[in-house]
């Protein structure tokens, strides 16, 4: 793409308003910043759209968006399913409601009804709603926990999961052939309405999710018994989780749900935290604070479109604990199956579900309770698969699903990660071992004592801009053309190719498929129970090494891992060095 040219063309062509061009001209002298804008498409993958708001073809605006979604209703009608309907969804971030609404009616005008969230909702809802309505896809305007210059589009499929093979190809594939702008579709909204286009929800389908998130509840008695005795902190930050979170809570009987008043309304500037991101210890300054004034036994966190959870545990001494994704989703994982197993039972085809970068506690908690595990790529998408895969057969039982970025599903009311249903859980959990004389932190020990010493972390390598892209690919094909034999000190013991989709021994020099989708990942099983995973991010411009040790007590695992990730990060600096 020239993109000096393209620059012009957006200038001069009518097709693109007054404002669009004014924010243009301002950039006229700046060689770098029009060459970062119009350098290429905004990329529509497998995840959709995300970017940084601005004017251009490589940025979030109203044009980028109607192209995306002119590809979509393309596909819609070329399946046939134009009849049925798209649910949109939003959250706090700028231009949410706007972007919203521009993909709305670019879906009236192609004869698709939009059914559009009266405000901002939590993506696990637009998940629920999708299903709920019928609808054959879905759209969620987010940039998660990404900071506040951006803004993002994902789409969902029938199943309510964000869309996977063959679908997502489809998409991306019709997308790309929307070349001209001009031919994008739109039309006014107050017609979009009157013809039964455009449909306003809400209150219904909030009343309808809250239900299928109680109903997952497994001790409701213990809920009341100990209402009194648990203080619980939350905040939204700034997003979507506020009004769903507290009322949930709030009808299943949770007495002290104390809100972190500075960040409980939505606000997409974030003016609290640099980016309101849960894995973040800046995220949880504010609800410690009110967490050690109201002596609270636990302080949540949601992410802005409140599909991550972030957790905060008090032990007996007063001190206030971090749980990482894996032990928060270890955590309930072993919370609710067990308690399924002590109540009812397990059915003889239970499954538990994580993605290949989360801890191998998951593998050992399964093991445990007799159950199958199943391994998918990163993207809690491919879990979702998975369920819709169980449903289709008629064979697994879906016990429960994680990922360690924060991300968890209890029950199958939505196919995406749910931080509302998280929340409850987790709260449960901690009135259920409460009234057994124990803390959150107390079951998390426990677990380390009967599974082991699991130690998981990860470590990111930044590379913005066109040459960052072509140093992350340096980085993926010196590794994939050099297996190392070892890593930090650990003898790599199999190798796992998910692009070329091979897993080679090399102990005993054989072969076998790795018997998951092309995927620019690898994967390295190590000696003693240690792990390596290197992928780019899918969303920021970055290269992502996940990797997991085990310990003999939480000082080893912690030292082990520390160890082993500046290892890590000492061997792809020389590659760039």
């Amino acid at each position: 793409m020239d993109y000096k040219k393209t620059y012009q063309e957006w200038l001069t062509n009518p097709c693109f308003d007054e404002k669009t061009k004014a924010e243009l001209k301002a950039i006229a002298n700046d060689e770098k910043e029009i060459k970062e804008r119009f350098y290429g498409d905004l990329e529509f993958g497998t995840a959709g759209l995300r970017g940084i708001i601005g004017a251009g073809t490589n940025r979030m605006n109203e044009y980028v968006v109607r192209k995306a979604t002119q590809g979509l209703a393309n596909y819609i009608i070329s399946v046939g399913g134009q009849g049925r309907g798209v649910a949109i969804a939003y959250d706090s971030r700028r231009m949410s409601p706007e972007f919203a609404d521009f993909a709305a009616l670019c879906l009236a005008a192609n004869g698709i009804k939009a059914y559009v969230f009266e405000t901002l909702r939590p993506t696990p809802e637009l998940s629920f709603a999708v299903r709920k309505l019928h609808c054959i896809a879905g759209i969620n305007i987010t940039a998660s926990h990404n900071p506040p210059e951006y803004n993002g589009y994902k789409v969902y499929w029938e199943d309510g999961a964000q869309i996977t093979p063959p679908h997502d190809t489809g998409i991306m594939a019709e997308v790309k052939k929307v070349t001209d702008y001009s031919t994008t579709r739109t039309m006014a909204k107050e017609e979009a309405m009157a013809t039964g286009l455009y449909q306003v929800i809400g209150g219904e389908i909030d009343d309808a999710f809250i239900a299928q998130l109680k109903s997952q509840v497994l001790h409701p008695e213990t809920i009341k018994e100990q209402q009194d005795n648990l203080k619980i902190v939350y905040t939204p930050l700034h997003g979507t989780g506020n009004i769903p979170a507290r009322r949930v809570l709030k009808e299943l009987g949770f007495e002290h749900v104390y809100v972190v008043k500075e960040q409980e309304l939505p606000d997409g500037e974030f003016p609290t935290v640099s980016y309101p991101n849960p894995e973040a210890a800046e995220a949880f300054e504010l609800g410690l604070k009110l967490a050690k004034e109201v002596d609270a036994d636990l302080v949540l966190a949601t992410d802005p479109d409140a599909d991550r959870l972030g957790v905060r545990v008090k032990d007996k001494e007063g001190v206030y604990h971090d749980l990482t994704g894996n032990m928060s989703g270890c955590l309930l994982a072993d919370y609710e199956i067990g308690q399924k197993k002590a109540i009812n039972g397990l059915p003889k085809d239970g499954v538990l579900v994580k993605t290949i970068v989360t801890t191998n506690m998951a593998d050992a908690i399964a093991k445990y309770y007799g159950v199958k595990l199943v391994e998918v790529l990163t993207g809690f998408k491919y879990i979702g698969q998975q369920i819709l895969g169980f449903e289709q057969t008629g064979s697994g039982t879906y016990l429960f699903g994680f990922e360690e970025s924060y991300g968890c599903l209890i029950g199958t009311h939505a196919r995406d990660k749910d931080a509302i249903v998280a929340t409850m859980a987790l709260c449960e959990a901690a009135a259920y071992y409460k009234s057994q004389g124990k803390t959150l932190w107390d079951a998390m020990i426990d677990m380390y004592e009967r599974y082991g010493y699991y130690k998981d972390d990860i470590k990111a390598v930044s590379l913005k801009g066109i040459e960052g892209l072509e140093k992350i690919q340096q980085i993926m094909e010196t590794l994939r053309n050099n297996t190392p034999k070892e890593l930090g000190g650990y003898q790599v013991l199999t190798a796992r190719d998910y692009k070329t989709g091979v897993i080679r021994d090399l102990v005993i020099g054989e072969e076998k498929p790795s018997g998951l989708p092309i995927s620019n990942v690898l994967y390295y099983d190590l000696s003693d129970d240690a792990w390596l995973c290197v992928r780019p991010s899918g969303t920021e411009p970055k290269v992502k090494f996940y990797y997991g040790v085990k310990g003999t007590s939480l000082e080893d695992a912690d030292r082990k891992s520390a160890a082993f990730g500046e290892e890590v990060l000492s061997m792809i600096h020389g590659m760039l060095s």
